[in-house]
């Protein structure tokens, strides 16, 4: 990607006088639209006309008051912008002004690209979203099902399971008329999206990753599908995933007959699986065939992937998204986010599907916790006084890791932590060990999704009928049986009200919330995984807590060591309905370290 592209048509005309004086020829998407998207603070606190962005408007108000002194009447409506605080409006500040804007007219490379690259591409008139979703659609037919790696046991990615090529287009030619009519109203704006094949998509089957499912047409979108169509995002894609999101390997049997199956592989080393049970999503996202993804996460399977594929991934707390119209595994942890590229990508993307939903009661929890934007948090300097906590048991002791660790650790010191050694307790322990609902719960949970969703054309509506069916992984058999053999009594005893892990993850909460309290912490860190792998129970404790938390790359191995070139995260946990914080955080982690690399495999085409 092009990191230094410049704002040159907008810079000079600031710098010349008036935008109307010079004769630039700006886009209608230049303009002030009539709803103003949210931005994080650099893009938003010199607004002179507030709608919430810099735009042309402001260049103008900023132009007539060229040779304004502090003092003179009229200051205080520009005193903003007096970037350099000499007390007058000059050139300098102009310039400072239209480098605000999300206006970008030079080249524009997809490969990397972030939202905010996208958009100010897609304002400067240099691409449209009909473009940028016709490159992810070639993409995608270039290497996705394509034997890529040289490698002898090398494996096409298989990240994607259906295009929505027909429907993308239209969406994304509608949204280049609406920045034409209106602007930039959302971040989201034609920006392609693949979210994970248990998301209910109104213009694409939702299989969950079984063959059993491959006429699961839904009526309706999932709540959080329908907040990003609202965004103006265009939904491209449906990614693959381990069948009904149960394990970290991501198999898959949708469109393939009885008794086969396809593995989702790394586009960092197609030898190996992408994770999962989001591995689709990460592998896409992180191969570049789609802007933004989303997946799922019961017991990992958001950050495992993302920690495989060099990706922000963001469990959020179980509450902020309906999980309405996505398959469930075990609703006591079910939820859904983003996997992104960047955190700002993930912050823009969470913005988009929180929200309150009759349909899922535990979203009425939000009420009133949270921002009017994720990005207004983010900020290089969020690690400047955090106080940072971690359990030494949860460090993995692997070379690569023990080495990632120590020098995250050292890295948020540099950038003025004070890291906190949190001491282990036989109660932490307890909530570690609690296992995943995704026995227990299954057969119930699922029973109401079929119930409420699924698709009348679809004939295997029991886990009876899709064991009787044949159309699934082979190896699943066995989990299949056991899951439907669970009674209504198993299932209270378990997940009812006073069932013994609806008790273990409420003591879980109330614990880890102590913890941060009494040691006035603003997150928990800890690894995600180990390089391909996962590290004893650290993943359970955002799932058992129904806590937040988010995974961000800290670096690859080396030579030398263990598989070089293999990705390891590190997570922050923070209390419910934190996420701006630990995103915030994540955010200045990033920014000072840029871990993350573009898999080499997979280049811009042509």
């Amino acid at each position: 990607m092009n990191t230094k592209r410049t704002r040159g048509v907008l810079a000079t005309a600031a710098v010349l006088g008036t935008v109307g004086a010079m004769g630039v020829s700006l886009p209608a998407s230049a303009v002030a639209p009539s709803t103003a998207p949210l931005l994080a603070p650099y893009f938003t606190e010199l607004d002179l006309t507030d709608d919430s962005q810099v735009t042309t408007a402001d260049l103008d108000v900023a132009a007539s008051a060229l040779g304004l002194t502090s003092g003179a009447e009229g200051w205080a409506e520009v005193a903003v912008i007096d970037t350099n605080a000499d007390g007058t409006i000059t050139v300098a500040d102009l310039a400072d002004l239209a480098q605000r804007m999300i206006y970008d007219d030079g080249p524009f490379e997809l490969v990397e690209a972030s939202v905010l690259d996208m958009q100010a591409a897609m304002n400067a008139g240099v691409t449209t979203s009909v473009e940028i979703t016709q490159t992810y659609i070639d993409r995608i037919a270039a290497y996705d099902d394509v034997k890529i790696d040289p490698a002898a046991d090398g494996r096409p990615l298989n990240s994607i399971i259906t295009v929505g090529e027909a429907t993308a287009l239209e969406a994304a030619a509608a949204a280049d008329a609406v920045r034409a009519a209106d602007g930039m109203t959302s971040m989201l704006l034609g920006v392609p999206v693949a979210v994970k094949d248990n998301y209910n998509t109104v213009d694409m089957v939702t299989t969950a990753g079984c063959g059993c499912w491959d006429d699961n047409q839904t009526a309706t979108d999932a709540f959080m599908v329908a907040g990003l169509r609202d965004a103006g995002a265009v939904i491209l894609a449906k990614a693959s995933l381990d069948e009904f999101a149960f394990g970290f390997e991501s198999q898959f049997s949708s469109f393939q007959p009885a008794g086969e199956r396809t593995y989702v592989a790394s586009p960092y080393a197609t030898t190996r699986t992408a994770g999962g049970s989001s591995g689709g999503t990460g592998a896409a996202i992180s191969a570049n065939l789609a802007g933004i993804g989303f997946g799922t996460d019961t017991g990992g399977s958001i950050r495992v992937p993302s920690s495989y594929n060099q990706l922000v991934g963001v469990r959020p707390t179980v509450g902020l998204a309906s999980r309405d119209g996505i398959v469930p595994l075990a609703l006591s942890q079910d939820t859904g986010g983003p996997m992104t590229r960047s955190v700002l990508d993930a912050a823009v993307a969470l913005d988009a599907v929180v929200g309150i939903d009759e349909a899922d009661a535990a979203t009425s929890r939000q009420q009133g916790l949270v921002p009017a934007s994720y990005t207004q948090l983010l900020a290089t300097n969020a690690l400047d006084g955090a106080r940072i906590g971690y359990v030494a048991s949860m460090i993995p002791t692997d070379p690569t890791t023990a080495r990632l660790w120590a020098e995250t650790k050292a890295q948020f010191e540099q950038l003025g932590a004070e890291v906190v050694e949190v001491p282990t307790s036989d109660a932490l322990n307890t909530v570690l060990r609690e296992g995943s609902g995704s026995t227990n719960e299954f057969k119930r949970d699922l029973n109401e999704y079929i119930a409420t969703h699924l698709s009348s054309d679809v004939t295997s509506r029991s886990l009876d009928a899709i064991l009787e069916g044949g159309k699934f992984v082979p190896e699943r058999r066995r989990s299949y049986e056991q899951r439907n053999a669970i009674t209504e009594e198993t299932y209270q005893a378990w997940a009812g009200p006073n069932g013994t892990h609806t008790t273990v993850l409420a003591d879980g909460k109330t614990l880890v919330t102590g913890m941060l309290d009494s040691m006035d912490l603003d997150a928990l860190v800890y690894p995600s995984g180990t390089p391909y792998g996962t590290h004893s129970t650290n993943l359970r404790l955002s799932p058992n807590t129904g806590m937040p938390s988010v995974t961000v790359p800290m670096g690859q191995a080396i030579a030398g060591e263990q598989i070089p070139g293999a990705n390891v995260n590190i997570e922050f946990l923070g209390r419910d309905f934190a996420e701006g914080t630990l995103l915030g955080l994540a955010y200045a982690f990033e920014q000072a370290t840029h871990h993350r690399t573009a898999p080499a495999l997979y280049p811009p085409l042509g």
